[in-house]
């Protein structure tokens, strides 16, 4: 009885993970407190975020959230940071939070308009270079006044309505058929190679895409959340911001678009694969089935997405309230106009973003850890004691560094308090600490790419639905970024050695 009690925890634990997977983490959570009572709690910190890195890695193996939240869990009960820590950097952080869970569901009740419009713009561009051109540079423009992670549940909500169309075809299935896009039971031997190409299509087109987030997001004001908050810091507004980011943020956003289309011309790095023209058969099928069978009801609705869209757009532009907000605003006007009105047609909307969130939050207890551990505190010492001339370019590569290892807000919320307490007790001069806020706004968010760490948009990326799909892990879009990765460093440092 008790042997078999025994196997069922083991079994229930972590579930359908593999039992090397299952191992590692009972090892973690075995090895920390052994750690923090033998080298420190300074290097145990160090230790745990690697262990968190690794979740993040196996994504595909096991969701974060649980390996994750128990290693977090544990921190919390050794002492490596206390709830209270955790509490705050929520509390910090709670516009992402909002923005997470009621942004994405907004996106999701627009869905009809965005495959709709995809679709035209999917059909009519026969070029992948210039198509994988138009999605970096329209997320770039659109994360510079919007935010990444919006822009990113768009690319998402996007891909997953073309992989679903499809699927469903590739399973046997007609158009209006239910159907379950996870399950590749059920594809057809002649059509899997098309999906598998597909597949690799559409991640080429999501990374271009979610980099470009990165590229408009350096550039303004409203970019990043980081940026605000240096510019707060800073005293600086909009056109200031965007007038002394310009010698680092543009040769990196003129970098960053050249380096997409170098990809999809030389075909490396994962990119360069081509829409099957079997798949282009079969959505160019589905568009016209959609609009012979599209009622007054479905075009009235697609005007009002339209509108609500344009209204989005307006009230991120000009920072009506918070992203959240504006994305609860956005769930009452659609649903209540397009006739939504069930509780469970609208709960459906919440299922994606909801487990981010979770893991989200998770993150942020690791991040408690760091700012409670000072891990950060001797690179920063380091950088600052080092000849005035050659801070700006330090700073760039340590945010850049901290950023790929961990949030790249967090980062950015250090180093901007540290510099400005050395501005006030006159250890750096004005022009100093501008040249550094400068130095660490492009160091957080252009490296940051490296990883899904780095970035929210990136991780959410990840963690979504779509990854599976796509089969998109940690291991591929970090090689995927590589090459960004490298040119964007590079432009930046060079940027900032030309101009200051």
């Amino acid at each position: 009885m008790q042997s078999s009690v025994f196997h069922a925890l083991s079994t229930n634990f972590l579930g359908n993970s593999p039992n090397w997977y299952k191992k590692t983490i009972i090892a973690f959570l075995v090895i920390n407190p052994i750690l923090l009572y033998t080298i420190g709690p300074f290097a145990t910190g160090w230790v745990l975020i690697g262990e968190f890195i690794f979740t993040l890695a196996m994504a595909l193996k096991c969701y974060p959230l649980q390996p994750g939240g128990l290693l977090a869990i544990e921190a919390v009960l050794l002492g490596m940071a206390d709830a209270y820590a955790v509490l705050h950097e929520v509390e910090v952080n709670l516009e992402v939070i909002l923005l997470l869970v009621f942004m994405v569901a907004g996106i999701h009740f627009m869905r009809d308009l965005l495959l709709y419009t995809f679709t035209k713009i999917l059909l009519g561009v026969r070029s992948k270079v210039l198509l994988s051109f138009m999605f970096s540079i329209v997320a770039a423009v659109l994360s510079a006044f919007l935010d990444a992670l919006t822009v990113t549940a768009v690319l998402i909500s996007v891909a997953v309505g073309f992989y679903s169309v499809y699927h469903r075809v590739a399973s046997g299935k007609q158009f209006e058929l239910d159907h379950d896009h996870n399950d590749d039971g059920g594809v057809h031997t002649y059509h899997r190679e098309d999906l598998d190409q597909f597949r690799a299509f559409l991640r080429s087109l999501i990374m271009h895409g979610a980099v470009g987030t990165a590229l408009g997001g350096v550039c303004t004001l409203v970019g990043e959340p980081q940026n605000l908050l240096i510019a707060q810091v800073a005293g600086w507004e909009f056109m200031e911001f965007v007038h002394r980011m310009a010698p680092v943020s543009f040769p990196a956003v003129s970098a960053g678009l050249l380096t997409c289309i170098l990809l999809e011309v030389f075909g490396v790095f994962g990119y360069g694969a081509k829409l099957p023209e079997n798949v282009r058969s079969v959505l160019s099928e589905f568009n016209a089935e959609q609009e012979k069978k599209r009622k007054p009801t479905d075009w009235a609705a697609l005007i009002v997405q339209a509108v609500v869209a344009v209204i989005l757009v307006l009230s991120l532009a000009f920072h009506v309230a918070a992203v959240g907000l504006i994305g609860l605003m956005i769930i009452v006007l659609l649903t209540a106009f397009n006739g939504v009105v069930e509780e469970h047609q609208i709960g459906h909307a919440f299922e994606e973003a909801l487990p981010f969130t979770a893991l989200l939050v998770v993150f942020f207890a690791v991040v408690a850890v760091i700012h409670e551990q000072h891990l950060f505190l001797p690179v920063i010492d380091t950088v600052l004691a080092m000849d005035v001339d050659l801070q700006p370019v330090m700073f760039f590569m340590a945010n850049g560094l901290l950023s790929v290892i961990s949030d790249n807000v967090f980062v950015a919320t250090v180093y901007i308090g540290e510099v400005a307490s050395a501005l006030d007790a006159g250890t750096i001069t004005r022009e100093q600490f501008n040249h550094l806020a400068i130095a660490i706004n492009t160091g957080t968010n252009l490296p940051s790419v490296a990883t899904p760490n780095g970035q929210a948009a990136f991780l959410f990326l990840l963690t979504s639905a779509l990854a599976p799909l796509i089969r998109l892990s940690y291991v591929k879009m970090v090689l995927m970024a590589l090459p960004y990765t490298v040119v964007l460093t590079a432009t930046g440092v060079v940027a900032i050695l030309v101009a200051y």
